[in-house]
């Protein structure tokens, strides 16, 4: 054993949980050296035993649960200790709700060295079960059968998971219609190790009226017995719109390829938010929990206060979901984003809606929008949800150039948001307020939106 190092791969040891990680795990200590522990939970003692030792951390399960916390609570999955889409199960909602504020607290304050910023209560879900639209698991074999589901924590090994309590129904039923097929014609299941096979991943999406989307993602462009696994398809599953294949023929972990084929029925499916009704296709990105992106964005338009004489800048506007329900409040709004399907539903999605000031541009934010300012466009209000990683530098002194009153910062990562409204302090801005919402029910995820102002 290193003598700076008091732990033990192995072996087993006693400890009191003080905190949760970021994914979830409890966190504790041995002689001030940190240990995570999956599904153990703040206030209590375990005895543990250590599965791996590093340098700075050690991480264990539990053997067995000595002091037990008064937010446990007994999961609703069966599958919930094996299976990694889902790290909160056994924690009380409402604790969880709390867990989530501290995250954004903890991430603003350690990370971002913001003292002052207000971090309100976290928003729960009405409904913290079965709210995800959409739904993409790994194909595999196991003794001989199909295994369609999540994969088990930190591996590749797939867990089963017909009856998932945080998917959609609707995409329940597509994995368990898809398992079947898969069976009964034979198509030869994508084997990773050894890049042979077919069939890697299935996608669902659940719509608005409960309309299905299925993709299937395959690693060959031939989708051996084609036509009569649509005819199946269609036949098990009388809410489906709209088969596609998705082509993914590289040895990597990225989940869908750059072509897709429309197999059968529409490109697209719809969804809502309020009175705006939205074209989704296989690769756009949409908010998998559509009632808590209803309170979502509704929070980042009260932040942007807006009058209806502003123009709007949305940095990164996927479909235009943001873009469009800023519309209605906003004299002129700009969408700006550098993947070229989305930009064609969102201006499809702007036509649907009968939406006409609204402009949608393919591009990076960083060479778009001082295209905009030499134009003479000046943004009242810059809108920005980014992806986990959080805007680059780069991007955040492009905002701060143009000025914009108020920033409004839709963030999926407190830890990303935290580092960029520190950036955005050195650029003359100021975070006056951050308000969590919980769009991952059961998960370690938080989603959060901050109002930023321009100092005086």
């Amino acid at each position: 054993m290193n003598k700076n190092i008091p732990v033990e791969k192995g072996k087993s040891y006693e400890l009191v949980i003080h905190t949760l990680g970021t994914n979830g795990e409890g966190v504790g200590r041995i002689d001030n050296f940190t240990v995570f522990v999956p599904h153990a939970l703040p206030g209590e003692r375990v005895r543990v035993k250590l599965n791996e030792v590093k340098k700075t951390y050690a991480s264990a399960h539990i053997e067995e649960l000595l002091v037990r916390s008064h937010d446990r609570v007994e999961p609703r999955c069966a599958v919930y200790g094996q299976c990694g889409g889902c790290q909160l199960q056994h924690l009380a909602y409402d604790a969880q709700l709390r867990v989530k504020r501290q995250q954004v607290i903890d991430a603003v304050t350690r990370i971002g060295k913001l003292q002052n910023l207000f971090v309100a209560p976290t928003i729960g879900a009405v409904t913290p079960w079965n709210y995800r639209n959409k739904m993409q698991f790994p194909v595999g074999m196991e003794k001989g059968h199909v295994v369609i589901g999540c994969y088990a924590r930190n591996t590749h090994h797939i867990i089963s998971t017909e009856s998932c309590h945080i998917q959609a129904e609707g995409n329940n039923e597509i994995v368990r219609v898809v398992g079947e097929i898969i069976e009964r014609l034979q198509i030869p299941v994508y084997n990773e190790d050894r890049h042979i096979g077919v069939l890697r991943h299935i996608i669902g999406r659940v719509g608005v009226d409960g309309e299905l989307m299925v993709v299937i993602v395959t690693a060959t462009r031939n989708l051996p017995r084609e036509k009569e696994f649509v005819r199946l398809l269609r036949s098990k599953l009388p809410q489906l719109v709209s088969i596609h294949q998705n082509i993914q023929t590289y040895r990597n972990n990225v989940i869908m390829g750059r072509e897709t084929r429309l197999l059968w029925g529409q490109p697209t499916i719809r969804d809502a938010f309020g009175q705006l009704s939205f074209h989704i296709s296989p690769r756009s990105f949409f908010q998998v929990n559509t009632a808590q992106a209803n309170v979502l964005y509704s929070m980042a338009l009260e932040y942007a206060q807006l009058t209806g004489n502003e123009t709007v800048i949305d940095a990164y506007c996927g479909t235009g979901t943001i873009t469009l329900f800023l519309a209605r409040k906003v004299r002129k709004v700009y969408g700006i984003e550098i993947v070229k399907p989305a930009i064609l539903d969102a201006r499809r999605n702007a036509r649907d809606n009968h939406i006409k000031n609204a402009e949608f541009i393919v591009g990076d934010a960083t060479e778009v929008m001082p295209h905009l300012y030499k134009q003479g466009i000046r943004a009242d209000v810059v809108v920005v949800d980014p992806p986990r990683a959080g805007c680059t530098p780069t991007v955040l002194r492009t905002f701060a150039n143009m000025h914009p009153r108020r920033i409004v910062y839709v963030s999926c990562n407190p830890a990303s948001l935290a580092r960029d409204l520190s950036i955005l302090q050195t650029l003359g801005y100021v975070a006056e307020r951050a308000q969590p919402v919980d769009m991952f029910p059961m998960t370690s995820h938080v989603e959060s939106v901050a109002l930023i102002r321009r100092k005086e």
